[in-house]
This record gives structure tokens, sequence and C-alpha cells, in this order.
């Protein structure tokens, strides 16, 4: 049980000191506040993207959310721009060595010690991505397998030469790794692999996901973790698998009503980075979707990361969310791939799901009817379901499986 009271204390003292930086030099804070009691943490206004955004159209490349002159930041990243135009972000040496030991925590309630070999399966770009969990593997004395420019599987090959001990990679991939290795005929059981680290998308804690992903991995436990190119590593597991803990000595972590802005137990996560002060968040509005319970003394996101706040689309009254649908559908081991349409007709908006049966699927008419009943009795509703034309595209980052038209 961790002392609430003094964790709090902890937090106000971090705030205060973070605060004080940020107001002697960097200007972006400076402006937005101006004038504001900055003597509470609600009195704060929200942080938003597309405040981000705007400030770096205004002052390229980088905007002015820097507390430092330029020279003193040593790392580039940028987000993925999953959600719009992609952000540029920088880390001075002292801020990224941050990030790194909040990644070693992960990796502790992982159970990943020094001397384990961890196997990166993504390939090294500007988005932050599994940068930080790299090194932090590095540092902690573990052996880390960069795993880019490979095919499936070449990838897997590495993972059995070297008998890996974790692997870190999307939810959605590391099913994509484990129906190449079933197609190739590879005994993934022979690696040795004990943990399969997740992150970038909501599916590491949704249920049928995470049995889709050990069903593949026969003697791999799936281990959730979040985190954004924004903020680093936000969260872990918790022990009983029920959803995220966040590591709140680094962040402050408030749940917000999407709507009103007020305290919720569910809705928005706002964040706030208490040792990032080179490129400092302050009450940043996430936009994920979470459910909010103290247990033990801890912040956790009960179900993980629900989903986007904005992800949501109304059907005929209905409110759908993408994590709802990939939990009817990797419930069915006989679909590879799958892909939503969100088509408007008439005024009103419709959605067909694309689905790619796997090699073992014998009967493609009927994984359909199964598909369109399971999904009826989830939504109160109808939804066409179709059988690809070929293969549905694969994704090593964030899956984008929703597309309008």
């Amino acid at each position: 049980m961790i002392d609430r009271e003094k964790l709090l204390a902890g937090q106000a003292k971090a705030l205060a000191d973070l605060l004080e930086a940020v107001m002697a030099s960097n200007a972006f804070y400076r402006q937005k506040f101006a004038g504001v009691d900055l003597g509470s943490l609600d009195s704060l206004p929200f942080t938003t993207r597309s405040e981000w955004v705007e400030d770096q159209l205004d002052h390229p490349p980088y905007g002015t959310n820097l507390s430092y002159p330029v020279e003193q930041y040593t790392r580039y990243c940028q987000t993925s721009g999953s959600t719009g135009k992609p952000l540029k972000w920088l880390d001075t040496k002292e801020d990224w060595n941050w990030m790194l030991g909040n990644w070693q925590r992960v990796f502790a309630a992982a159970g990943i010690q020094a001397g384990d070999k961890v196997f990166f399966a993504f390939s090294f770009g500007p988005f932050l991505g599994f940068w930080t969990a790299f090194e932090a593997a590095t540092e902690l004395g573990c052996m880390a397998l960069p795993g880019g420019g490979l095919s499936g599987a070449g990838r897997l090959g590495m993972m059995m030469e070297n008998r890996v001990d974790a692997l870190c990679c999307t939810p959605t991939y590391a099913v994509h790794l484990g129906e190449v290795a079933r197609a190739e005929g590879v005994d993934v059981s022979a690696i040795g692999l004990r943990r399969i680290i997740v992150a970038g998308e909501a599916g590491g804690s949704i249920p049928a996901t995470r049995e889709r992903i050990e069903t593949l991995w026969p003697g791999a436990r799936v281990f959730d973790h979040h985190g954004m190119t924004e903020v680093g590593p936000v969260s872990y597991e918790m022990p009983t698998g029920e959803g995220l803990v966040v590591m709140e000595e680094s962040y402050i972590a408030e749940v917000i009503d999407f709507d009103s802005g007020q305290s919720s137990a569910e809705g928005e996560l706002v964040l706030t980075s208490l040792g990032r002060l080179g490129s400092p968040l302050i009450r940043y509005r996430t936009g994920d979707r979470v459910r909010m319970e103290i247990r033990e003394g801890r912040m956790c996101l009960v179900g993980g990361i629900l989903g986007r706040v904005d992800d949501m689309v109304i059907i005929r009254g209905v409110n759908i969310f993408p994590a709802a649908v990939e939990a009817v559908v990797h419930t069915f081991p006989d679909v590879a791939e799958y892909r939503v349409h969100v088509n408007q007709v008439d005024a009103l908006a419709e959605i067909v799901l694309e689905v790619e049966p796997a090699e073992s699927c014998r009967e493609p008419a009927l994984l359909v009817d199964a598909l369109e009943a399971a999904l009826k009795r989830t939504f109160s509703m109808r939804v066409p379901v179709q059988v690809a034309e070929g293969t549905l595209p694969r994704f090593e980052m964030k899956a984008k499986r929703w597309t309008t038209g």
C-alpha cells in the first residue's frame, strides 16, 4: 500500500519546481500562464494538441515550448501523425534519461532484468515508439536486439537464433508475427519467450486480443504499457492484469469529463509530466479515454486505454468505439486481419466490416454469418461483414483499420 498523502505532497513540490522553471524561460507557458494563479493545479488551463500545432506553424520548426536554447537539446522525435499533423519534439540529455528511468520501471514491473534478451520488432523512425525502451534495456543490462529492416520471417529467425526472453511491439504486430510463424511452420515455443510487452494501441488490455496473442505465442504472457511521444512512458500493467498503473512519481494524472472539463471517474486522461523540463507538458488533454480507480494508493486505469475520445462514431444512434469492435473480432481466430469502412449514406453514417480469413478458415461464408451475429449481439444493430478481396494491410506501428469515405 502506497502512502498517497506522501505521494501527493511529492507531486505538489515537483509541480512547483516545474512551474518555476518554465515561467523563467519557456516562452510558450509564460504566455499561456500570464495572469494565472499558479498556486494550484486546478487553476491552470488545459493544454491541447491544437495549441502546439498552431505554435509550431507560427514558430517553425520547433515552436516555443522549449525551456532552453536549441543547442542544449540532443534528441529529436515526432508524433506518428495518426491524429493530424505530426508534432516535433526535442529532448535534452537530462529529460531523455528521465524517460529511460521510467521505462526501467516498466521493465521491472514486467519481470525483465539484467541479462535478459529483448527483441524490438519495429523500424526505428522519428516516432518515439520504443526508442527509449531500447536504450533503457541496455542501461538495465539487457541485450537489446533491433529488428528493423527485417521481414516477419527474418525477425522470427533472429528471435529463434538468440532465444530472446521478451518481445516489444504493438498488439497488432504481435498477432501478425504469430500468424507468420504459424504459416511458416515455426514452433515459437522453442524460442523460450516469456514476455510480450505491447504499447501503441488499446489492444493490450482487451481480453480477446490478449488471448489471441497468448494463443499464438504459447508460454509468453502479454504485458501492457502505455505512453506518448509528447510525455514518454506513463504506465505499466497492474499485477492483476486488469488495467494500467500510472507512474505518479513522474506524472500528475487527472480524468475529466470530455465536454465539461470537470473531474470524473471516467473520461479523458489529462497528464502533467514532472521531469521533462526541456519540453514540458502541463495539464495536457491526451485524448485517451480511461476509467480511473485508486487501488492500494495508486491511480489505476481499469481496462487500460479504452480508446480515443474522438474515435467514437455514431451509427443509427449507437455509440461505437474501435476497441469494442476489436474485442468482438478477436474472439474469432479465423480472422487474419480486418478493416472497417465508415460511409455516409443520405446524411447517415453506416459501417461495413471487411475481413481477411486466416488460412485455417475452411468456410468464409460461415465466418461472415457468425461475425454478423456477434456484432448484432454486441451493438444491437446489423453490421454488414464482407470477405476482403486479397490481403489487407499489416501494421508494424499503430494500426489504421478505420477508413472513411
